[in-house]
């Protein structure tokens, strides 16, 4: 069954159930990875290491987790394609990451090693998890609809995530009014609420998306699949000349992105910033990213989509080098709002870039391979800024060193002819009539 052939309310209702589960999992993102864990870890868990060690190890720790979710993606998602099951083994990934993240509770001081091995077991539950949750997207929104779909599944999650982030803000600075010894016991109970959450607001994918059936029958091995899969599409990647060079582009910046992301707190707690002050500002920048992404989109329209994410690029750049200097909580809530104004929009439009090169009749193989190598941007950055903490002994050096992934970025992006690109990929030829999941013929 696929929810593309339904109508009305039906087809709302399952629509709405599996955007709910971006809206339950950002608040790992928000909550866990980028504002709490990061400068509790810094502070309470890894008290009895160095500031500069303990945001080397943390930064160990997020390379460790982001390979091996990057190693499983194309196995995972052979799984996805062939033997279905897709909800079976999205529960069996978020019953793992519900079990680490809530085990965070249990963390006290001097605990830097479980900690370590809780946030990377939680992350590679959903790291996993999310691989078939994007796989269900194509069976849960018509061709029409599915950009739709997907941004409004986008916009919740920063919705969701920024609301539990207020609430766990709200816990750890008024800690007695809510009940709590303390602020830490307010931080570790906000880890718990993030699974209580993230399990509670799971429930409606899980009861009104359908489960689709198999691309193919299950007897083809996953792990051959996987693998071949991926070299086959490396191979074709090579006729598309333009559309690859992006993608290394992407690759680039893309991490230092996400390290700007899953480093900021625990740098400003090494430098000495409250969990108060790092949670809020990073509560701001959910709140800028929502409008400023539509933003983004009205500025691509007028100068181009290149030159626009030129702009985020360039604001990035200010954001690691403005970080040497930081040292006053509100340089953390200025550049908490920089990254805001740019974070949204970057992505999205090179999600759209990337999207104009790609031949609309292997759209779904394309984006499937963007979507593993999105994994693997994340990985270099954080073991950069790790080793650079643990050579220079301080994280100032480690966040001026992300200007080399944003200036190469821009550099090679400087270097694509998404004109060409595009033309490419409409000149594509389409070997035969595209099916839909089911088999059937498209649904005008």
């Amino acid at each position: 069954m696929t929810a593309i052939a339904l109508e009305g309310k039906a087809y709302r209702r399952i629509v709405n159930a599996w955007c709910m589960y971006d809206w339950a999992n950002s608040a790992f993102a928000t909550t866990v990875m980028a504002a709490l864990l990061p400068p509790y870890f810094s502070g309470v868990a890894a008290a009895g290491l160095p500031r500069a060690q303990a945001t080397s190890y943390w930064g160990y720790g997020v390379s460790l987790s982001m390979v091996l979710v990057a190693l499983m993606g194309p196995i995972l998602g052979a799984i996805a394609d062939y033997t279905g099951g897709k909800k079976r083994y999205l529960g069996s990934f978020l019953a793992l990451a519900l079990v680490f993240t809530g085990l965070l509770f249990f963390v006290g001081e001097g605990d830097w090693g479980a900690a370590l091995a809780f946030y990377v077991l939680a992350s590679i539950g959903n790291g996993g998890a999310n691989v078939f949750y994007d796989s269900l997207l194509p069976h849960v929104a018509r061709p029409d609809e599915i950009d739709q779909v997907s941004t409004r599944g986008f916009a919740l999650g920063y919705l969701g995530g920024g609301l539990l982030l207020a609430i766990n803000l709200a816990w750890y600075m008024m800690p007695e009014r809510f009940g709590f010894a303390d602020g830490g016991q307010a931080v570790r109970t906000a880890f718990l609420s993030v699974a209580v959450w993230w399990a509670v607001f799971s429930t409606p994918l899980f009861r009104h998306v359908p489960e689709p059936h198999a691309a193919r029958g299950p007897r083809v091995n996953p792990l051959r699949a996987g693998f071949g899969r991926l070299g086959e599409t490396f191979r074709d990647l090579r006729r598309y000349r333009e559309l690859t060079k992006f993608l290394v582009a992407y690759w680039l910046y893309a991490d230092g992105i996400g390290t700007i992301i899953k480093m900021a707190t625990i740098y400003g707690a090494e430098i000495g910033i409250g969990t108060a002050d790092l949670a809020g500002a990073l509560l701001l920048t959910q709140i800028v990213g929502i409008p400023l992404t539509l933003v983004f989109g009205r500025l691509a329209r007028r100068v181009g989509t290149k030159r626009a994410i030129y702009v985020a690029l360039a604001v990035y750049t200010l954001i690691s080098v403005l970080g040497f200097f930081m040292s006053q909580p509100w340089h953390f809530w200025v550049l908490a709002g920089m990254v805001g104004l740019v974070q949204g929009g970057s992505q999205a439009l090179s999600r759209s870039l990337f999207g104009a090169m790609t031949p609309k009749a292997r759209s779904a193989e394309f984006f499937g391979f963007f979507d593993i190598s999105s994994k693997f941007a994340g990985i270099a950055g954080p073991l950069l800024f790790g080793l650079t903490a643990s050579l220079t002994g301080t994280g100032r050096w480690s966040i001026v060193s992300l200007v080399v992934f944003f200036v190469a970025g821009a550099l090679l992006l400087s270097r694509v002819q998404e004109q060409e690109g595009i033309a490419i990929a409409r000149a594509e030829v389409t070997p035969s009539t595209p099916l839909n999941v089911e088999g059937a013929a498209p649904i005008a």
